[in-house]
């Protein structure tokens, strides 16, 4: 398998795209617009006007878009992935997106000689940059040991969660750990500006401590710095959260730290910080 179709060629997937040629695959690919994604196709990928002229050429095909309706739209339409993939090819859909989702397709997939994972991400930019991912996978077995090499060129911890599904519920999990963790440190960074410290040493205090974590670590720096570039928008991070609370009613389950952090976010997308990164939270504080 040395032929990746790469769709989705964003903050992320450009990294992905580049760590992919580094390690030897030839990457064709496709995005909205073409612009971003000069600097992969200079570097070798190859380019496509439409997903559906990229399909039939790949051996796997990567996806990694925006919402769920995307996803449904690339593999499901009458003129979507399942449909011009070869029989035998491979479909990773990277994008955070609905369990039942990634179930459905991958069922239609196996129906149609197409074996399709869902392996959402988490490590933000650096990650991808660095080749440093979470990979989490839902899917077959067999499936999974055949693309791992893949995966392994993106990501450091690539493990497989289950069936069909269960990389996205575990996508959920780490979207939910996330959420209420940037409240904490984002509130402990405003404590600390407010009491007269200097944050810089603060931070060189906690991070390495029981306080410490990777929002910490990577995002609160950024913070400082008064950059709030995302390295994940807030507009997505507002999607997954909807995401999780859906699948946490349909279990039963009351989330309220998840609750507050997705009105908290909501707040900030109307106030015009959508495509600012989720270090933006800081923003909520100082309204």
């Amino acid at each position: 398998m040395k032929k990746i179709g790469f769709v989705g060629v964003g903050v992320m997937g450009a990294s992905m795209v580049q760590n992919l040629m580094k390690a030897g695959f030839e990457v064709h690919i496709y995005t909205r617009t073409k612009s971003k994604a000069d600097a992969v196709i200079q570097a070798g990928a190859i380019w496509y006007d439409t997903p559906q002229a990229l399909a039939p050429n790949v051996d796997v095909l990567i996806t990694m878009v925006g919402y769920p309706t995307d996803v449904e739209q690339l593999y499901l339409a009458e003129d979507g992935f399942l449909a011009t993939l070869r029989s035998g090819a491979f479909a990773i859909d990277m994008t955070t997106s609905s369990p039942n989702l990634a179930k459905q397709i991958a069922e239609e997939g196996k129906a149609a000689g197409i074996a399709v994972l869902d392996a959402p991400v988490s490590g933000g930019d650096i990650g991808a940059k660095n080749g440093t991912l979470t990979i989490m996978v839902g899917g077959e077995e067999q499936d999974f040991s055949a693309v791992e090499s893949v995966l392994k060129a993106m990501g450091q911890s690539v493990i497989l969660q289950g069936a069909p599904g269960a990389g996205q519920h575990t996508k959920m999990v780490n979207q939910i750990a996330i959420a209420s963790n940037m409240i904490g440190v984002t509130e402990a960074i405003v404590y600390a500006k407010k009491a007269g410290l200097d944050p810089e040493k603060v931070l060189a205090s906690i991070s390495g401590g029981a306080a410490g974590s990777w929002s910490l670590s990577n995002l609160i720096p950024r913070v400082l710095q008064d950059d709030f570039s995302p390295g994940f928008f807030i507009k997505h991070f507002i999607k997954d959260m909807r995401i999780a609370l859906d699948e946490a009613k349909q279990m039963g389950l009351e989330l309220p730290g998840l609750t507050m952090a997705e009105q908290m976010y909501q707040q900030l997308a109307e106030a015009g910080f959508a495509e600012n990164g989720t270090q933006a939270l800081i923003k909520y504080y100082e309204k």
